[in-house]
């Protein structure tokens, strides 16, 4: 019976320090799913609907800079016409 009593002893040695371990764990976890959940949650669907924006975007200024580029020389080359009038 004193192995026993031993490990008793032991055991609840043992639930005594974890206790506050668990009590952590419980208040981690509630952390996790009250705030940082919720801010993870809204910045994926803020961050989508953004990602996908900029692609467009991006496509809209890819056209435009090409369009830049043949005014320049579609311009240069009128002037030169201009000059050669003149």
């Amino acid at each position: 019976m004193v192995d026993n009593e031993l490990l008793l002893a032991i055991s609840g040695l043992l639930d005594a320090k974890l206790e506050p371990l668990q009590n952590d764990i419980q208040n981690i976890k509630l952390d996790i799913e009250n705030d940082i959940k919720p801010q993870l949650r809204l910045l994926a669907e803020n961050y989508v609907p953004a990602a996908k924006r900029y692609e467009r975007e991006a496509a809209k200024i890819s056209a435009l800079e090409a369009d830049v580029e043949i005014m320049k020389k579609v311009i240069s080359k009128h002037s030169e016409k201009l000059q050669q009038l003149a």
